[in-house]
């Protein structure tokens, strides 16, 4: 991820963030009310199929912080961030490129408190991006090829849906002089660029033809194909970018330091596959310790493209 780096609204925001200032009681009897614990969680991880995994993890929080623990999603990433920043939500599930804008918007003023490795091991706590196309696409065997086709990123906040595979455009296509704004142009360098919102849409996109090219999570694709929404038979990958630090759980800098450690203790802790299978989307995973250095090197490459 180095090399790279060398080398080169808020929309549907709360639907459940009724979180009340602290105040008295309805009875009268002057006691604080206190507002739930609230975690914020992007598009992929609020599916349908993955609803009653979330709720329980929730219920399992609310008992060890004795607090109600509520779940809000947004429908794209600076949803989560203005959440964040508003203090509507107190921890969120982001990936790398979330990280890094929550850490330009909030001012630094956020922290990583763990992030998602397979089977608990810190060194696999990576993902990668990768380009697909259809299977049957012989005009289309590399990423040298994709110039002039229909493409599609997954959201503007995303990693290994916008950020990573920008960054290796500009690279592997030096000679165009390219910047971030042309390859999000219809008619520029591809004949048509669109932001699907979600990995799983980019994937069907791909799938049905609405588009030549896609860029992902490889976990999120293997997801889908574990799970029968897509025949592996019917994609195949173009280009994998480097490792990508994988995706963590930020709260803000100032959260009282007693329910930090409360929450992080959960975290490392938690052990429902259910989760790690349906929301996380890697069956066997855990969470790990984690901070803001882990993603140094995309915080350093979000502000090179997006300065």
């Amino acid at each position: 991820m180095k090399k790279l780096i060398r080398e080169i609204s808020v929309s549907c925001l709360l639907l459940a963030a009724t979180a009340a200032m602290g105040g008295c009681g309805g009875s009268g009897s002057g006691e604080a009310v206190q507002r739930p614990f609230t975690i914020a969680y992007a598009p992929n991880e609020s599916t349908e199929q993955s609803a009653d995994a979330r709720s329980g993890m929730s219920a399992d929080l609310s008992k060890v912080l004795g607090r109600d623990v509520k779940e809000i999603s947004a429908s794209d990433y600076n949803g989560i961030i203005e959440a964040l920043r508003t203090k509507k939500a107190d921890m969120a599930y982001l990936g790398s490129e979330g990280i890094a804008l929550a850490n330009k918007r909030l001012d630094g003023k956020i922290d990583v408190i763990v992030m998602k490795a397979p089977n608990g091991d810190k060194a696999k706590a990576t993902y990668k991006s990768v380009f697909i196309t259809q299977a049957d696409r012989n005009d289309i065997k590399a990423v040298q090829d994709i110039k002039g086709k229909k493409m599609a990123f997954v959201d503007p906040g995303s990693t290994s849906g916008n950020l990573v595979p920008t960054g290796m455009l500009i690279q592997t296509f030096s000679n165009e002089k390219l910047d971030s704004e042309m390859l999000h142009m219809n008619g520029k360098f591809f004949s048509s660029a669109m932001h699907t919102g979600k990995h799983q849409a980019s994937i069907q996109a791909v799938a049905k033809g609405d588009v030549d090219v896609a860029a992902v999570s490889d976990q999120i694709l293997q997801a889908e194909i574990s799970n029968g929404n897509v025949n592996a038979s019917d994609i195949k990958i173009i280009g994998t970018s480097e490792p990508i630090p994988s995706e963590g759980m930020i709260i803000r800098a100032d959260m009282d330091a007693d329910l930090r450690k409360k929450v992080t203790e959960f975290l490392l802790s938690y052990d429902n596959e259910a989760y790690f299978t349906k929301v996380i989307k890697v069956k066997g995973a855990r969470f790990v310790e984690a901070s803001k250095t882990d993603y140094d090197p995309i915080i350093e490459l979000n502000n090179i493209l997006n300065p």
